[in-house]
């Protein structure tokens, strides 16, 4: 019982009730949530009087959630004999209680540093305490009472009027059982003086034997059976005796099994009814997601549309206090508000105007289509290109086949196995390789093109930003992992011809792994990269932390911008559908100009107003003036405003004050391709991503399209890919390991021992960040001209 008890409560308290923690979680009932305000407000329910002062109490204030509109209250709580009650202020003691839990049926379960969650079958209470140190020493009092009043219940009576009730059916089922035991311990009692009587008179029938004139050997015999008997009716008498305390006991201790067999059943409806619910809400926000609009033009809008549906749910509700409090559990306020102004109409006035000069407020255009498809057409440049019939690329690979994932019988072989040496099954992979994936960052790379022509540096900064939002528009569907290069891997993109840049990636260390990427454009650009991969598993998700700057520098102007990567999380990692969110900021800097660029990605809540994926940003100059405002989503769109004036709002929000922004209309930036048909069974891959693992020509051979085991798992033979998965990964460890030992003799001789080097990156101190980072050394696409490998390690 006590397990149970213990297992059940956190979850289905989390779940069932209106909890502000989490990102997925959600009520039973939105009924549920809103509930309590007037249970709340109903007047007196349980009066109190105060505890007397020899008891063991424990009193204070403590923040507790009530709803999702008023968020948490402060009440005044008092724990007193196994009960915790609070009140909206201490006055209330006397007259009016609001709630009481018993901690003996109840679960506390910690949340973080000062929320703790208590449930029992009946309700739940999420409370907040000031500090750690204050939550801390609730937790230890609730605990201390919580072990005392389970004592009490054990000792008390179990017909005491306290107990909570069951249902009339369970009472029936309970009175019948006891009156069949009741029955069959009549039988047995009967059957006990039938026994004790017959075994009576067999007693005296031996005596009177014995007292006969028999022989000797007789007069023994006698005596054993006499002997036997009383053996017999004492073993009799026992047997009864311990049916009888057995029923004492079954009557002592049925109501209290009785209880825990209806807490379970409770449990389990209330379980069936919350997934029920869940699934009801999920269902109701995609249909939602695929009715409501791309993205609201201004934020305004999405205040405005926030509160509507804030003024529908309080009207389902009563206040719970005169004077109500609207709280925002799940995110902080908001740093900034857009208006947009119309430009025919504008006039620059007051003192708060941005550094945005009139000249370029006449040149916003709504007409100009910032960002074109490169299926629609491609940019200026490059429809002059002289006319070469290009290389047509492929447009699909083999559909994945349909095979099931069994993760136990993966995990089970590998108990006792250190992480990093398990064999993961390609079940989990994608037919790309990590430096294929970082390839594809550049599948929007007209943005840095057309950047390249921009001569407004904060006009720059916005392609820029939107190139790194477009990075993460292919993980949404994509949530198989890529295969982990070995070391001394590389990969090559060669698209000089086709769209102006060549892109270089190699595994330049494997612990920790670690890439090196370079792309060089024709078109007046250099972008080169460090990547190392930081993850931390947390049970129900995966949190993935790119390590390292991104380096991207104009040839004209010499703008030198630098930024690194946001957080990804994998969820459901263990049960459910996986999905991928993308959260964090991301400070993109010129280091020329000083301009910034902060863009914020939100984390996914299933509370929050704002809309899924949704990026924003501001572009400020060295001053910290304003010039542009960026807004969209990661997985679908950026859109760029120019700001033409900026000032203080006076009302705050949590003692936060907002800077209204006042903007031209928006304009795209950047839109997300379309991906190709049959996508769903091509691991989602967009066109680009189709073409990385497509064989080419006089490649290295340490390049990812020579891997086997990639290759084998695209053609669909997965049985065999794992095989020469698992072959080229103790081939990579037999390397390592006859370089350990080079590494150790040479230390043992004295002698100097060169570690291993990349082939086509070496180690240099980055003058800004001041990290060491791999940079391209040169010389891959003059070996490639002349097909010089002999330099390239034997890893396939």
């Amino acid at each position: 019982m006590g397990k149970a008890a213990a297992l059940v409560p956190p979850s289905c308290g989390r779940l069932a009730s209106s909890s502000p923690h989490g990102s997925l979680s959600t009520p039973a009932s939105p009924s549920h949530a809103m509930s309590e305000p007037l249970r709340e407000a109903s007047g007196p329910t349980l009066p109190l009087l105060p505890p007397p002062a020899n008891s063991d109490t424990h009193k204070g204030w403590l923040h507790k959630w009530t709803n999702y509109l008023k968020g948490y209250q402060r009440r005044w709580f008092v724990l007193s004999n196994g009960l915790l009650s609070y009140y909206r202020t201490q006055a209330e003691m006397g007259h009016t209680c609001r709630g009481t839990i018993n901690l003996a049926t109840t679960h506390i379960d910690i949340e973080d540093s000062c929320t703790f969650v208590l449930s029992d079958s009946g309700r739940t209470y999420h409370l907040k305490a000031s500090s750690e140190v204050e939550r801390q020493h609730w937790v230890t009092a609730l605990e201390l009472a919580k072990s005392k009043a389970i004592r009490m219940m054990n000792n008390q009576s179990d017909d005491s009027g306290d107990e909570e009730p069951t249902s009339q059916s369970d009472k029936s089922e309970l009175h019948a059982t006891l009156r069949t035991l009741a029955s069959k311990l009549d039988d047995l009692s009967q059957c006990n003086e039938l026994i004790a009587k017959h075994g009576a008179a067999l007693q005296r029938s031996l005596s009177e034997l014995e007292n006969l004139k028999l022989p000797a050997e007789s007069g023994e015999k006698i005596k054993t059976v006499n002997e036997r008997a009383t053996l017999f009716r004492i073993t009799s008498n026992a047997m009864i005796n311990a049916c009888r305390d057995f029923l004492d006991l079954a009557e002592t201790h049925s109501r209290k099994w009785q209880r825990a067999l209806q807490y379970e059943r409770e449990q389990r409806i209330r379980l069936e009814e919350t997934i029920e619910q869940l699934a009801k809400q999920h269902n109701s926000l995609e249909r939602a997601c695929r009715g409501a609009p791309a993205l609201p033009t201004s934020s305004t809008e999405v205040s405005s549309a926030s509160k509507a549906r804030g003024r529908h749910v309080k009207g389902e509700t009563s206040d719970e206090d005169e004077e109500t409090e609207y709280f925002d559990a799940m995110e902080s306020a908001p740093e900034f508000i857009t208006v947009t102004t119309d430009p025919t109409k504008h006039r620059r006035t007051g003192s708060n105007i941005s550094g945005t000069s009139s000249d370029q407020t006449e040149t916003w255009n709504l007409d100009d289509h910032v960002f074109e498809c490169q299926h629609q057409a491609s940019f200026t440049a490059s429809a002059s290109r002289e006319a070469k019939p290009y290389r047509k690329r492929r447009t699909q690979i083999p559909d994945k086949p349909n095979y099931s994932i069994n993760l136990w019988s993966i995990m089970k072989n590998c108990i006792g196995k250190e992480l990093s040496k398990i064999p993961m099954p390609v079940n989990f992979n994608e037919p790309l390789s990590m430096l294929q994936r970082l390839t594809e960052d550049l599948e929007y790379h007209e943005l840095l093109d057309k950047a390249a022509r921009c001569d407004n540096p904060a006009e720059q900064m916005c392609y820029v930003a939107a190139f790194s939002v477009s990075s993460y528009s292919t993980t949404t569907h994509r949530t198989a992992k890529p295969f982990n290069p070995l070391l001394g891997e590389t990969f090559e993109l060669d698209r000089l011809e086709e769209s102006g840049f060549r892109s270089l990636c190699e595994q330049v260390s494997h612990h920790p792994p670690a890439a090196a990427h370079h792309v060089y454009s024709k078109y007046g650009w250099t972008l080169w990269q460090e990547i190392t991969i930081a993850s931390k598993f947390r049970g129900k998700y995966l949190s993935i932390m790119p390590l390292g700057a991104i380096h991207l520098q104009f040839n004209s102007g010499g703008n030198h911008y630098v930024w690194r990567k946001v957080t990804s999380t994998v969820h459901n990692i263990i049960v459910g559908k996986l999905w991928i969110d993308q959260s964090g900021e991301i400070e993109i800097i010129n280091n020329q100009t000083k301009d910034k660029c902060q863009l914020k990605f939100s984390p996914y809540s299933y509370f929050s107003r704002e809309c899924a994926r949704k990026v924003t940003g501001v572009v400020t100059d060295t001053d910290g003036r304003a010039s542009y405002i960026l807004s969209g989503t990661w997985d679908e769109k950026m859109e760029f405003a120019k700001v033409v004036e900026s000032s203080q709002d006076g009302t705050s929000c949590e003692g936060k004050q907002k800077t209204v922004y006042q903007t031209l209309p928006p304009k795209v930036l950047w839109r997300k391709y379309t991906l190709p048909d049959n996508a769903e069974n091509m691991y989602y891959f967009s066109e680009l991503a189709l073409t990385l693992n497509e064989m080419e020509s006089e490649t290295a051979p340490t390049d990812s399209r020579l891997r086997p085991d990639q290759r084998l798992m695209e053609n669909g033979e997965w049985e065999e890919a794992n095989v020469e998965k698992q072959r080229l990964e103790e081939k990579q460890r037999a390397v390592r390991r006859l370089r350990e030992a080079e590494a150790a003799t040479a230390a043992e001789e004295g002698s100097e021992y060169e570690p291993y080097q990349p082939v086509w990156f070496e180690k240099k101190e980055d003058p800004i960040t001041g990290d060491d980072m791999y940079v391209y050394k040169g010389g891959y696409w003059e070996c490639k001209e002349t097909q010089d490998w002999k330099m390239c390690p034997d890893i396939f």
